[in-house]
C-alpha cells in the first residue's frame, strides 16, 4: 500500500532539482557537423557550384509561379516606389558617431537602407523581367562594393586597429559584413546573367569583393571570438559563443556556395563553417534554452536552422540533423516561451512584445515535424496577412526572404493556433514557465529564472520573475533600450534597465546584484503538479560581500487559477539599512490602503497583497523615451518599492498577487 501511495505522489508531483548546473559541462557528446561529415565525405555529397540550383533565376525562371501573383506584383510595386530614390552616401563623419557620441543608429539606418533597397530592386526585376530596375541595381551593387567596410561602426573592434574608421587592409567579418556578402552573392545568383549583359565587370567585381572581404579572411582567420575556436581551446571559459556564430556562418556559407568557383576551396569553406557552427552546438543547453531571450532566438536557433537548410540543400538532403533532440528542442524554444498577445518570456536584452518571423518558424517546425510550432507560425502569418502582398526582409537578407517567398502558399494553408503550454522547465538555463490553464492564456502566468550574471546579453537579474494575467503584463522585465556604445562596454551596468534594482528583486543593505559568472543562484529547485508550479533558489551568492547577505531564499509559486506567491526568508550578517523590494509594472499602480496595491489590467484588477507591518510602499514613474522599450510598454512604466520597516538580521515574508475580489 505504501509503495502504491508513493507512486501516486510521484506521478502527481514531479520534482526536478538542479544545483550549480552551470558549473557542469555538457554531459553527453554531441553529434557535430564536421565530425559526422569530414572533408572527404563532403567531396562525395556536396553538389558542385554549377549544378546547385536552390531557386529559379532570371535566366531560368521556371518555378517563380509558386509565388502568389499578389506577392509578385507587390514586390514589383515596391521596386517602382523606390526606383527613383537616391543611394544615400555613408559619410565618414557619421561612421565616427559611435566613438564620438556613442550613437549607432544614424550610420546603421543609412547602411541598412542601402541593403534593403538593393534586395527589393533585385526581387522586383526578377518578377517583372523587363530590365527597368537594372540600372538602379547596378548603382546599388557598385555603391556597396565601394564601401570601405560592409559592417557597422559598433563592431569595428574586430579589426586589429580597433574602433574609429575602417582599415581597408584588414577586412573584418561582423554580422552585417556577412549579411552584405550573402546579399551580393544572391544578387549574383538571381540576376547575374542580366548584370553581365551590362558589363561582365559587375559580376567580377562582386566575386572579387566577396572573396577579399569574406571568403579569404574567413579561411585564414580563427581569432574572431564569434567563430568559437578560442572558446573550444580555452577550457573553462565562462561564456560560449552566442547568436553571432550561426548568424554570420549562415551568410558566409551562402556566399561560399554561390561564389567560390574552385571546388576544393569551396569544400574547405563549407567544412570550416561546419567546424565553427559546432562551436555553437557543442556547449548549447540540451533543453534548447536560449539565454539571450526569444528575440535573439531569431538569430541563434533560427540562424542555425539557416545553416542546416543550406547544407541540406547543397547536399541534396544527405546532410540532415533534424532528428537530433538538441536541434528539435532549439526550435521548440520559441513557442515554449510564448505568453500570448504577441508577448514572450523576455529575460536579458529581449523585448517582451514582438512579431515572429513566421516563415522561418514554419520551416523549422516542418523540418522537425512539430505541429505546434507550425501552428504558431500560421497564427502570426495570419496576423501579418502574409502572402497577400509584399514580404519584408531584414537588412536586405535574401537568405531568409527567398525561402519565405517560395513557402508562403504552403504556410497559409496550415491551421493556425497558439500553443499555450501549461508548464515548461529549462533545467540548464534555469527558467521556469507556468500558466493556470493548459491551452489557454486565461488567468495567471508566471515565469522565473535562476542562472548567473554573465549570460549572453546579461542583465543582473538572477531570481527575477514576471507575471501576466489573461495574457496581459502585470509584473515585467523592462528589457533593453536601443543599443549605444555603452550597451556592450564597461558602462553596461550603469544603464538602469540592466541593474537588479530595476528588476523584481531586492536591493539589500543598499547593494544591488553584481555582474559576473561568480554571481549565481544556488540550490535551484523546480516543482510542478496539477495544482501548482514553483521554483525556489538561494540568492546569497548573487550579491557582493558588501551586501552582508548570509542567506536569501526566494520561492515563486503559481497556484493555478488562484494566485502567484512570492516567499522570501533571509539572514544578514550585518544590518546597514532597510532592504527594498522592487516590482516593475507597465500598469499605473494605486495604493488602495497599506497592504494592498491595485494594478488594473484590461480584463481585471490585480492586487499585490503585502504585510503593512513589514513594508512601506511607494511608487515611482519611469518615462520611456526609447523607441525599443516603447514598442513593448508604451511611454511609461512604474516601479513599486516595498521598503522593509524591520531592522532585523533575519526574517521571512509572503507577498500575494491575485485577482481583486
Amino acid at each position: 500500500m505504501r509503495t502504491k501511495t508513493l507512486s501516486i505522489v510521484f506521478i502527481l508531483f514531479t520534482i526536478v532539482n538542479i544545483q550549480n548546473n552551470f558549473a557542469q559541462e555538457t554531459p553527453s557528446p554531441r553529434k557535430l557537423l564536421a565530425v559526422t561529415y569530414p572533408f572527404e565525405k563532403l567531396q562525395q555529397i556536396i553538389i558542385p557550384r554549377a549544378d546547385w540550383k536552390p531557386f529559379p533565376t532570371y535566366a531560368n525562371p521556371e518555378g517563380l509561379v509558386r509565388i502568389p501573383e499578389k506577392v509578385r506584383q507587390a514586390h514589383i510595386a515596391e521596386g517602382e516606389r523606390i526606383l527613383e530614390t537616391e543611394w544615400k552616401p555613408l559619410p565618414a563623419s557619421v561612421f565616427l558617431d559611435y566613438v564620438r557620441n556613442g550613437n549607432r543608429s544614424r550610420f546603421e539606418a543609412l547602411s541598412f537602407e542601402r541593403r534593403s533597397r538593393l534586395a527589393n530592386l533585385v526581387l522586383a526585376e526578377l518578377f517583372a523581367r523587363k530590365g527597368r530596375f537594372m540600372d538602379q541595381i547596378l548603382n546599388g551593387v557598385w555603391a556597396i562594393c565601394e564601401e570601405s567596410f560592409w559592417g557597422v561602426p559598433a563592431h569595428l573592434g574586430l579589426q586589429r586597429k580597433g574602433t574609429g574608421l575602417p582599415d581597408v587592409t584588414d577586412p573584418a567579418i561582423d554580422l552585417f559584413a556577412a549579411e552584405t556578402g550573402a546579399l551580393l552573392a544572391w544578387t549574383h545568383y538571381l540576376i547575374g546573367s542580366e548584370l553581365e549583359k551590362i558589363s561582365p565587370l559587375i559580376t567580377e567585381r562582386i566575386e572579387f569583393e566577396i572573396n577579399r572581404r569574406i571568403l579569404t579572411p574567413y579561411l585564414t582567420r580563427e581569432d574572431w571570438g564569434w567563430m568559437g575556436f578560442e572558446y573550444r581551446q580555452r577550457k573553462g571559459y565562462a561564456r560560449p559563443v552566442n547568436n553571432w556564430n550561426p548568424w554570420i556562418n549562415s551568410n558566409v556559407l551562402a556566399a561560399a556556395l554561390i561564389i567560390e568557383k574552385e571546388e576544393t576551396r569551396r569544400l574547405q569553406l563549407i567544412h570550416k563553417v561546419m567546424n565553427s557552427v559546432d562551436n555553437f552546438i557543442e556547449p548549447y543547453p540540451a533543453d534548447g534554452g536560449c539565454d539571450e531571450g526569444p528575440s535573439y532566438w531569431n538569430r541563434a536557433g533560427a540562424s542555425l536552422f539557416d545553416c542546416l537548410e543550406l547544407l541540406y540543400s547543397a547536399s541534396n538532403g544527405a546532410i540532415n540533423f533534424y532528428n537530433e533532440s538538441l536541434i528539435q528542442e532549439m526550435g521548440r524554444y520559441i513557442y515554449h516561451t510564448y505568453i500570448g498577445n504577441n508577448y514572450f518570456t523576455n529575460f536579458a536584452d529581449a523585448p517582451a512584445r514582438m512579431e515572429l518571423e513566421a516563415p522561418i518558424v514554419y520551416r523549422f517546425g516542418k523540418a522537425i515535424g512539430d505541429v505546434q510550432m507550425q501552428a504558431l507560425a500560421a497564427h502570426f502569418a495570419q496576423r501579418q496577412s502574409l502572402g497577400t502582398g509584399f514580404i519584408k526582409g531584414s537588412f536586405g537578407c535574401l537568405n531568409r526572404q527567398l525561402p519565405a517567398l517560395f513557402n508562403v502558399t504552403e504556410l497559409r494553408a496550415i491551421p493556425a493556433a497558439e500553443p499555450f503550454l501549461r508548464d515548461v522547465w529549462f533545467p540548464e538555463i534555469q527558467v521556469m514557465i507556468a500558466r493556470s490553464i493548459a491551452s489557454s492564456k486565461e488567468n495567471f502566468f508566471l515565469a522565473a529564472k535562476g542562472g548567473h550574471n554573465d549570460e549572453s546579453h546579461n542583465h543582473n537579474d538572477v531570481g527575477n520573475f514576471i507575471v501576466y494575467f489573461d495574457g496581459l503584463p502585470v509584473l515585467i522585465d523592462a528589457g533593453a533600450a536601443t543599443y549605444t556604445a555603452k550597451t556592450f562596454s564597461s558602462q553596461r551596468y550603469a544603464l538602469w534597465n540592466n541593474q537588479s534594482a530595476y528588476h523584481n528583486l531586492p536591493t539589500i543593505n543598499g547593494v544591488m546584484q553584481k555582474e559576473g559568472r561568480e554571481f549565481f543562484a544556488e540550490n535551484v529547485k523546480y516543482q510542478k503538479s496539477n495544482r501548482a508550479a514553483n521554483i525556489s533558489l538561494e540568492l546569497a551568492k548573487t550579491y557582493p560581500s558588501e551586501a552582508f547577505v548570509k542567506s536569501w531564499q526566494r520561492k515563486m509559486t503559481l497556484n493555478r487559477r488562484q494566485n502567484v506567491l512570492l516567499q522570501e526568508k533571509y539572514q544578514l550578517e550585518k544590518f546597514v539599512e532597510p532592504f527594498t523590494l522592487s516590482l516593475m509594472t507597465p500598469v499605473k499602480p494605486t495604493i488602495v490602503k497599506p497592504g494592498n496595491i491595485n494594478l488594473p489590467v484590461e480584463t481585471a484588477n490585480v492586487s499585490i497583497i503585502y504585510d503593512p507591518g513589514r513594508f512601506e510602499a511607494s511608487c515611482e514613474n519611469i518615462e520611456l523615451t526609447d523607441n525599443r522599450m516603447q514598442g513593448s510598454w508604451g511611454k511609461e512604466i512604474f516601479r513599486i518599492l516595498l521598503t522593509s520597516k524591520k531592522q532585523v538580521l533575519a526574517d521571512e515574508y509572503l507577498i500575494r498577487i491575485e485577482k481583486s475580489k
